[in-house]
């Protein structure tokens, strides 16, 4: 880095999630999107390997999770140009970005894998080629996007071999061209004709392949005239390395200002959202003003996540338990919150996060579950309703849909039966009457998910008997799980903020 470019570039920050686009699973990939969207994520990042018959196919995927979602930034992680003819792929990112409302970005590389490359059509290259077909291939994707200067579009080379086609459609925002590389031509590539760079940390030799690689782009920028400033560092990383003093270390001293992280697991793209990211947020902009921040407090500090206060409204007239039998957890060992850590305080939150995703999400559930009880006596006006939740105008989707969010809240709470309350039952004895009680309505909670799984099986096949059946189940769950989730805040913040728990773990 030189004397006169400071390390951090000053780019808003952005956090993504990496998932892999596997064929088998697709439901849940793009549930995994989905649920990126919903912990606040910016980006939703997918590999793009077209020869893995293990894969979904990157751009289909692209489109339809574009369509299946509203906020997040979408992007190939990263696009494999040899298989992708330049000036169509040029129009289909405009065509993309335009549907989406300008929520395109285009990460790309020059291909590595040539077998399978050649397997399927491609022209296998050697690595000086490839990097030249890439920076021909850049240049036709911007003259396709320049709608308002004049004349065709061309271009030479392999990749770009275009001869006057016709610009257009324009994008509907300036999409950014993000090129993963590590090779020092390609760096000089990102340099000249790029706007960021997109290594993954895990293959990088050491921290200061990312100062050269920085120092290498810079110098490659000044010698055609543009600030370096201008292009973005990403990086790639996996959940290991997603701290928060180590992702705001990276943006101070290298310039990262995107951190993707590389997990199909729901809880930890959960607790990047809601935790790592508006923690790193607070760091950095505390390191930009040359100010202190409370995350970075002493220990006697911090204080316990405020947990969520208990629901005033019932939706039915049967109560699960007799709330007043409930024990509650003994005084803090320490009034001064002494044994308090900010790492615990980090983990309150992710869990305050995962049961404020599955608040939301039976939110979801009433919502569908009206509008197709609804629909037994108007059912075009509900099928339209449905259409408009994204969902499929049929039984069958509220049945499908119902059985995701029953198994995300088992999932939640085996994992707290086998990790969570085990840890806590050894670090603090005085919890075990509260932690028994947890467990116990862990079991009348999946006593009630079977209830509503039942009841839509009766709906489906007899909608006017089973209608009132599964509006009683999802109003005795609603008023169950509200109710557990805030007991179960109110309980155990203090325990984890004192004792913390791997954040993998909630």
């Amino acid at each position: 880095m030189s004397d006169d470019q400071p390390a951090d570039y000053g780019h808003d920050l952005l956090f993504g999630s990496f998932i892999g686009p596997q064929a088998g699973s697709a439901d849940e990939v793009v549930a995994l999107t989905e649920i990126s969207e919903q912990a606040g994520l910016d980006l939703a990042t997918f590999q793009d390997h077209p020869y893995q018959p293990a894969f979904l196919d990157t751009w289909t995927l692209l489109s339809y999770v574009a369509a299946r979602t509203e906020r997040i930034r979408l992007s190939a992680n990263v696009l494999n140009l040899p298989l992708r003819p330049t000036a169509v792929l040029g129009r289909a990112a405009a065509s993309l970005d335009i549907l989406s409302h300008g929520r395109f970005e285009l990460g790309i590389g020059a291909g590595a894998y040539w077998d399978p490359i050649a397997a399927m059509g491609g022209t296998r290259r050697t690595p000086g080629e490839a990097v030249d077909s890439l920076e021909q291939g850049i240049g036709v994707l911007r003259q396709m996007w320049a709608v308002g200067e004049r004349g065709g579009v061309y271009g030479t080379g392999h990749q770009a071999a275009i001869h006057g086609a016709k610009r257009g459609p324009a994008p509907a925002h300036d999409i950014a061209i993000w090129v993963g590389a590590l090779k020092p031509r390609m760096l000089d590539l990102i340099g000249r004709v790029a706007d960021g760079w997109l290594p993954s940390l895990p293959y990088l030799s050491s921290p200061d392949a990312l100062r050269e690689g920085n120092e290498r782009i810079d110098a490659a920028a000044r010698s055609v005239g543009r600030d370096p400033a201008q292009i973005r560092r990403l990086t790639n990383i996996t959940p290991a390395e997603a701290d928060p003093e180590t992702l705001a270390g990276l943006t101070r001293d290298y310039g990262i200002s995107a951190f993707i992280m590389m997990s199909d697991d729901r809880d930890e793209i959960v607790h990047f959202g809601s935790v790592v990211a508006p923690a790193v947020r607070k760091l950095v902009a505390a390191d930009r003003s040359g100010t202190s921040t409370p995350t970075r407090a002493a220990a006697t500090d911090v204080r316990p996540p405020d947990p969520t206060a208990a629901p005033t409204r019932r939706f039915s007239d049967t109560p699960v338990w007799d709330e007043a039998e409930r024990p509650s957890a003994p005084p803090s060992l320490d009034g001064n919150g002494d044994g308090y850590t900010p790492l615990g305080r980090q983990i309150g939150e992710h869990l305050v996060a995962v049961h404020d995703y599955l608040r939301t999400e039976l939110d979801n559930l009433r919502g569908i579950a009206s509008q197709v009880l609804a629909g037994v006596m108007e059912a075009g006006a509900a099928r339209s309703a449905l259409n408009e939740m994204t969902l499929r105008q049929n039984d069958w989707t509220l049945n499908a849909y119902c059985a995701r969010y029953c198994t995300t809240v088992t999932q939640h709470h085996t994992i707290e039966d086998q990790s969570v309350l085990p840890h806590l039952r050894r670090s603090e004895p005085a919890l075990t009457p509260v932690l028994d009680r947890l467990t116990k309505e862990h079991l009348d909670i999946h006593h009630l998910i079977s209830n509503v799984d039942q009841a839509m099986v009766d709906f489906i096949t007899e909608p006017v008997v089973g209608g009132p059946r599964l509006q009683r189940t999802v109003d005795r769950l609603t008023d169950a799980l509200l109710s557990h989730l805030s007991y179960e805040e109110h309980e155990l913040l203090p325990a984890i903020t004192r004792h913390g728990l791997a954040p993998g773990q909630i």
